[in-house]
């Protein structure tokens, strides 16, 4: 724990570090820095696994503000579907100045040697049989989340890449904001005081957030590879919705919990070191958008964590989202019997602490939080964003890093697999309608005593 007596000083202090670039690395990076890495001078060849909307908006940006400097190029895009894999290979040839092959499907390119590491951005329920793939085929790996859909494929996937020696950093960039980093040392410095409640909210009114109807009639099943797209889901006729539109329906996607929960919540276990919930309950529906959808549109799930030490003897996190009526602001905040930590204004404030007034009635010491500001320091990080920005940028430069100099990056893959158990903890809430536990020996999530199973 921190010896710094003064908190606000302590918060300032860890977001100018963070502003300085302590976050990005482990180490401070320049061109001479390289020079004393093994193989520093060698291209690092990427892949990119799923040449999606995601890749296109977030992964390539952001990957071409560092490229040059670090010595990193994409040589080979890998899609089952003809339309994307050949799209994806013009695009990076446009942006690189070079051929970029297109492969049909990931054992073609890994079976030509020519990647070191991959952009995995595939399917939700794809992303971690993807990343074996691509540790087992000796790559690294930057794999968006969620990480996994079922604890089988969880499990699986932490156990491959705990085997391998690649570098696995999952998509959950808050990870890489220097308003988070602040956070995470406010909290376990312990001048929060105990954490009592997390309130997380997603709301955003878009009806076409995650339908493509122009896109699906140009899918034909001779043009993709059905089966393998389908990996180790139940066998199914083909149905471009499932292939195109995977978030809205279930077993392919968790929607609500796996696009956004996932990046919340994982704040929730990165601050307090647990790695997942104690219990989840989950009410919602198909309320707004009746377009043949299974994944709900609203949503909101309660979760129980703790105890840890004297960060948190307890506590409970909320998660509500709804896809109408919403300006896709995001809320974190964070409570302590001192005040709350905000994330979206990005300032600690003594808002609802224990005042003079009540606490002399009970004959207890007051506790009020003093008035702290990240953006003081740096301006604030739109929480909002799930990426496309500085976030993202920050996040796969530390990846590249990483990859260069062998140490963790910032989201490991224990930080998908908590995130993931937590999601699918709240999948088995959704489905059942009944309490979701997780079985600390066995490592699976429970439903009414027994395990839940999609």
């Amino acid at each position: 724990m921190s010896t710094e007596t003064n908190p606000r000083r302590l918060f300032l202090k860890q977001t100018a570090l963070a502003g300085a670039g302590v976050l990005l690395a482990r180490t401070a990076w320049s061109a001479s820095s390289y020079k004393r890495i093994i193989g520093a001078n060698d291209r690092v060849r990427v892949g990119v696994v799923g040449f999606s909307d995601r890749h296109r908006s977030s992964h390539i940006p952001s990957f071409l503000n560092h490229y040059k400097e670090l010595n990193f190029d994409v040589v080979g895009v890998s899609d089952i579907w003809k339309k994307r894999r050949e799209e994806g290979a013009a695009t990076w040839k446009e942006k690189l100045g070079h051929d970029v092959a297109a492969y049909r499907n990931n054992e073609e390119m890994y079976d030509k040697k020519v990647v070191d590491a991959v952009f995995v951005s595939t399917a939700d329920f794809q992303h971690a049989l993807h990343a074996i793939e691509a540790v087992q085929a000796g790559c690294d790996v930057y794999c968006e989340k969620p990480f996994a859909e079922t604890m089988a494929d969880n499990r699986a996937a932490l156990k491959a890449i705990k085997a391998s020696k690649q570098i696995v950093q999952i998509g959950s960039q808050r990870r890489s904001g220097a308003n988070y980093h602040a956070a995470e040392a406010f909290i376990k410095s312990g001048k929060f005081g105990p954490l009592k409640m997390v309130e997380l909210t997603w709301n955003v009114n878009q009806p076409g957030r995650w339908r493509r109807p122009d896109l699906v009639p140009q899918l034909q099943e001779a043009d993709t590879d059905w089966k393998r797209y389908l990996m180790n889901r139940p066998a199914e006729a083909f149905d471009a919705r499932k292939y195109l539109e995977f978030r809205l329906f279930w077993p392919y996607s968790s929607g609500l919990a796996g696009q956004w929960m996932s990046h919340q919540i994982d704040t929730v276990h990165w601050f307090t070191g647990l790695p997942h919930p104690r219990s989840v309950v989950a009410n919602g529906g198909i309320y707004m958008w009746k377009d043949g959808r299974k994944n709900w549109d609203t949503i909101t799930a309660v979760f129980d964590y703790g105890p840890l030490n004297n960060l948190a003897e307890g506590f409970q996190v909320t998660f509500g989202s709804r896809m109408d009526n919403g300006d896709e602001h995001p809320t974190e905040i964070y409570y302590s019997n001192g005040g709350e930590l905000n994330l979206n204004t990005n300032a600690v404030t003594p808002r609802g602490g224990l005042t003079q007034k009540f606490a002399a009635d009970m004959k207890m010491q007051p506790f009020l939080l003093p008035e702290s500001s990240l953006s003081e320091v740096e301006p604030v990080i739109a929480s909002a964003n799930t990426g496309g920005d500085k976030l993202t940028s920050n996040h796969i430069r530390n990846w590249m890093e990483c990859v260069r100099s062998r140490q963790t990056p910032h989201a490991p893959v224990e930080a998908g697999y908590s995130h993931s158990i937590a999601t699918i903890m709240t999948n088995a809430a959704v489905h059942s309608g009944q309490k979701a536990t997780f079985d600390e020996k066995t490592q699976e999530v429970m439903v009414g005593g027994k395990v839940f199973k999609y």
